[in-house]
């Protein structure tokens, strides 16, 4: 979770509480409650209970509850079984599990682009050659 090195949970939004506005926070937050609006912190935990209406930038999150909205995450997005996320989804490395639901579309960081392809006239017919 969050990568293997161990990370101290620095701020948590209780089941119950629920916060309006941006949110910004160096280390991990952890919601158990509902933030709506966008949130920037090092790394987030969405407990089940959890709910973000907003975009989230951060290097990692794992998402437990729910997220209406997109996520721009460095490193890693997890989404577990229970989880459900509607928007865009950029990351280098995404895991869903069963069970959980992804409405959008996700996009890789840092990934090989595709290759060019490029076509030539070879008379009635066309080949195309890869790089």
């Amino acid at each position: 979770m969050l990568g293997r090195k161990s990370r101290e949970l620095e701020t948590i939004i209780g089941n119950g509480t629920h916060i309006a506005g941006e949110l910004s926070a160096k280390g991990t937050i952890r919601i158990d409650g509902t933030l709506e609006g966008n949130i920037d912190a090092d790394w987030v935990i969405v407990g089940e209970m959890g709910t973000i209406r907003g975009n989230t930038r951060t290097k990692g999150i794992v998402v437990g509850g729910s997220i209406e909205g997109n996520v721009d995450a460095e490193e890693s997005v997890e989404l577990t079984g229970k989880s459900s996320v509607c928007g865009e989804i950029i990351t280098k490395k995404l895991s869903i599990a069963e069970g959980a639901v992804f409405d959008g579309h996700s996009r890789m960081k840092g990934g090989a682009l595709p290759k060019e392809t490029k076509t030539i006239d070879v008379g009635p017919k066309v080949a195309r050659l890869v790089p």
